[in-house]
């Protein structure tokens, strides 16, 4: 077998936000008092997702810390609190949003993900997590139930090394001795992931399970389950 190793970027990747940003976002404004419809927050959160990418190209370097990491999350929940009519006190809710995302239970795998990696731990492959996140990633991937498949877990903010920089593949590579040659690098962020993996070496897999991603010179897969024929081919 050609491939010793893979590597999966975390959001939007393996796990995905319980029930959705929009309805933590709700849950918060509800309990402080606020009764907004869900299309206006639906609305909003649209916004703060442009908001995140702006940031995200102007400067990416706030994945490099905690602090500024949390910042930026508080920032964009409190222009979606804002685009709702909720000004002063957006700031506390925004954080109580962030705080929220710390907890395992608002994060639920994609169906797929746990019988894949089951079957990739058979295989005998090295599995590892290489994420732009914060301190918090370990503790959810331990609540969620998918610890016991990993050889290790990279944070951006706890290693201060982030993708696309080659550095936290290096790390990477390093924790489970294999070659650039020998491992695949998955996530659905062609920027961070294909980008930064191919440029050490690693084979990049993007992952579009909405079907966008047809131009791009990678392979692309609609689901992680997908990923086992990728390897069986090789």
């Amino acid at each position: 077998m050609r491939y010793k190793a893979v590597f999966f970027d975390a959001g939007n990747t393996l796990l995905r936000p319980y029930p959705s940003v929009e309805q933590v976002c709700r849950d918060v404004f509800t309990r402080a008092g606020h009764d907004i419809e869900f299309d206006a927050i639906k609305k909003a959160v649209h916004t703060g997702d442009r908001y995140y990418e702006m940031r995200y190209r102007k400067d990416d370097s706030f994945w490099l810390s905690e602090v500024e990491a949390a910042s930026m999350w508080v920032d964009t929940y409190t222009l979606v609190a804002r685009e709702v009519g909720i000004n002063g006190d957006g700031k506390r809710l925004a954080r109580e949003i962030y705080d929220e995302f710390g907890l395992h239970h608002r994060w639920q795998l994609f169906p797929e993900v746990c019988s894949a990696l089951k079957a990739l731990h058979d295989l005998g492959l090295r599995i590892g997590i290489v994420s732009n996140w914060d301190s918090r990633l370990s503790e959810l991937c331990a609540g969620i139930g998918i610890t016991g498949y990993l050889d290790f877990i990279l944070s951006s903010a706890v290693v201060g090394r982030m993708k696309p920089q080659p550095d936290i593949f290096h790390m990477a590579l390093e924790r489970v001795g294999v070659s650039p040659e020998e491992t695949i690098h998955v996530g659905d962020h062609y920027y961070a992931d294909v980008l930064g993996s191919r440029s050490v070496g690693i084979t990049p897999v993007l992952v579009d399970r909405v079907g966008t991603a047809a131009t791009f010179d990678c392979i692309t897969i609609d689901n992680i389950g997908a990923l086992l024929d990728v390897i069986e081919k090789a």
